[in-house]
């Protein structure tokens, strides 16, 4: 483990949940920056063509949003 992790696991968790959120709108902001490997690509595009010829099979955000809440 790097000297930088050892660093961040000392922070509370508030703390670190702050952190992740910078660093993520960080990278949203640069999100054009961002490079797809060929099998992300791949992979997104199956799910998309999966999608089109059968596009009622699958739950909507609003149902998995729904089970997720409903188990916490």
């Amino acid at each position: 483990m790097t000297q930088m992790m050892k660093d961040i696991l000392k922070l509370s968790i508030p703390e670190r949940i702050l952190m992740v959120e910078a660093i993520w709108d960080s990278i949203a902001e640069n999100e054009d920056k961002l490079e797809l490997t060929s099998e992300t690509k791949q992979l997104l595009d199956e799910r998309l063509a999966a999608h089109e010829n059968n596009p009622t099979e699958g739950s909507s955000w609003e149902d998995v949003k729904a089970r997720i809440k409903s188990q916490i």
